[in-house]
């Protein structure tokens, strides 16, 4: 079943639809009073969902040392018990040699008296990212879960309170190194890890929530994955199908997922032209010219930017591959969260027409921005996860050589009409978690990419959130996504990017909070009020 509402859908894929807009019963009045009301959960949203992690988020307020028995670094939640604990869990299942490592999470109780309806498993991305010192903001996104349902926060193994992982490569150095030091990064934090590295994946993730569920006495979890959690939490229902109730998936793409990321490419010209015809500031045709002009420029006169980045002045040679990643990953990010403000994806049309010109001032300026704003968290267990478990375009059991000579052949392969206005060189080499970042990844001591047949996945009610204007998690990955599970829901969030929930409104978190409460989509007739993306003019 499919149902058109403006420029949104919802769609029951694979035969078994959970409903469609229109259902539920809601008023246009009732779903815009909740979209008010939900606009303050998408601001607290926005703290939790990026692509790489984010420096260490403002720790929330923890509770006295031995209060209640809870440890000193558990969270306080205003008009909530939270609960925490920390388990002693193996590195590595079977090999008692490699030791273990304590894994924490928390657990924010409803509000409403009686017994909760059932527990809420976030994941909020990265790899990498954490829960446990954000429980108040999650609390706030979540505001009309937990009237009736607990939320799990559990930090991954390796970050937060889980025992964080160091390798000494921050977000700084390594988002904004050369691709061959890109490269280097990933074998020197692989040395510094050693046989560790082994203990970090998604599998293994999967499992401490299990573990931590079986201590909470919870016969089973509503999963609810953002980004990388739409990876991880489909891992967990096919290793624990009969432990989940029901999932959330925003922002997703399938666990066997284009190696080349040849959507995400397709996706950048597409968003281009929707902004364009949306907001009437730039042409269409136009954007999407100047973008493969500057593409094309950029591969061989790159652009030296200089700024202050991770609390170090850096220049940066901007490169085909530096203007891919920023269109793949922050051009969409956080998109409809202050409406009425451009942000990087407005402006970008204006930009890249004042490069294509021969003007650098405006694309600079932007670089410049995205430099500023990057952090100094260690990327230990993002490269770990990703070089782990993701899909690549070689053997990993092969030798370096070897696995060159193979990526080289994908890409020689692979039709250039796939990338958009980008080459295949410059568009896999963009990608921070893909392309060739993980070639030097050790063959030994290092665990192998995790399998993609899910055969075990539950026939549970799944809802895949997807903004239309996504050029990470682009739509196409999305249905993909959806269609991996027999009784899948697709909403379209029009004029939103990575993640769907952060824009202002709160018209997506109403829609994936009703699914939480009634494994149906229910009315989706708030989408039609998203307001488009607020554009930089472009002289015509």
């Amino acid at each position: 079943m499919t149902t058109n509402t403006a420029r949104g859908t919802a769609t029951g894929t694979n035969g078994a639809g959970t409903g469609g807009a229109g259902t539920g019963g809601a008023s246009a009045n009732g779903a815009g009073r909740r979209a008010r009301r939900g606009a303050p959960a998408a601001a607290a949203l926005a703290v939790l969902a990026t692509a790489l992690p984010l420096a260490a988020a403002p720790p929330a307020q923890a509770s006295p040392a031995g209060a209640q028995g809870r440890p000193a670094w558990c969270p306080a939640v205003p008009g909530h018990q939270v609960d925490c604990t920390t388990m002693r869990r193996p590195l590595v299942t079977g090999e008692p040699r490699l030791g273990g490592v304590d894994v924490s999470y928390a657990v924010v109780r409803h509000s409403r008296p009686g017994p909760a309806l059932g527990t809420v498993a976030l994941n909020p991305g990265g790899p990498g990212e954490t829960l446990i010192d954000r429980a108040e903001q999650v609390a706030g996104a979540l505001q009309g879960v937990l009237d009736d349902y607990d939320v799990l926060l559990l930090d991954p193994r390796g970050t937060g309170r889980s025992g964080r992982l160091p390798c000494d490569v921050t977000e700084a150095e390594y988002r904004w190194a050369p691709r061959a030091g890109q490269r280097e990064a990933v074998a020197e934090c692989a040395e510094e890890l050693g046989p560790r590295a082994r203990g970090y994946t998604s599998a293994a993730t999967a499992d401490d929530i299990d573990a931590a569920r079986e201590r909470l006495g919870a016969p089973r979890l509503v999963l609810y994955g953002m980004s990388y959690g739409t990876y991880l939490m489909p891992v967990y229902a096919d290793r624990h199908p009969e432990r989940v109730e029901k999932m959330v998936l925003s922002g997703a793409y399938p666990v066997a997922f284009d190696s080349l990321a040849r959507p995400g490419a397709q996706q950048v010209s597409l968003t281009l032209r929707r902004i364009c015809e949306r907001s009437g500031a730039c042409d269409p045709d136009t954007a999407v010219h100047d973008l493969a002009a500057v593409a094309e420029r950029l591969r061989t006169r790159p652009l030296k930017v200089t700024a202050e980045a991770g609390g170090e002045r850096r220049t940066v040679l901007f490169t085909e591959d530096k203007l891919a990643d920023l269109m793949y990953e922050p051009a969409t990010r956080g998109i409809g969260l202050h409406p009425g403000e451009p942000g990087l994806l407005g402006a970008l049309p204006a930009a890249l027409h004042a490069f294509a010109a021969g003007d650098e001032g405006p694309l600079s300026a932007l670089v410049r921005g995205e430099m500023e704003g990057t952090g100094t968290e260690d990327q230990a267990s993002f490269l770990a996860v990703t070089c782990n478990d993701y899909v690549r375009a070689w053997d990993p059991d092969a030798p370096v050589s070897e696995r060159r000579r193979q990526y080289r052949a994908a890409l020689a392969a692979a039709d250039p009409a796939d990338f958009g206005a980008f080459s295949p060189e410059g568009w896999a080499a963009g990608q921070t978690d893909g392309g060739d970042n993980c070639l030097n990844w050790p063959r030994r001591g290092t665990a192998r990419p995790q399998p993609t047949d899910l055969g075990n996945l539950p026939d549970v009610p799944v809802l895949v959130l997807s903004g239309d204007l996504d050029t990470n998690t682009p739509e196409v990955n999305s249905r993909l996504s959806a269609a991996q599970f027999r009784h899948s829901a697709f909403v379209s969030v029009p004029n939103s990017g990575h993640l769907p929930e952060m824009e202002s409104t709160g018209c997506a978190l109403e829609i994936s909070s009703g699914f939480i409460r009634t494994g149906e989509v229910g009315d989706t007739s708030c989408l039609v009020r998203i307001p488009p993306v607020e554009v930089v003019p472009v002289p015509r």
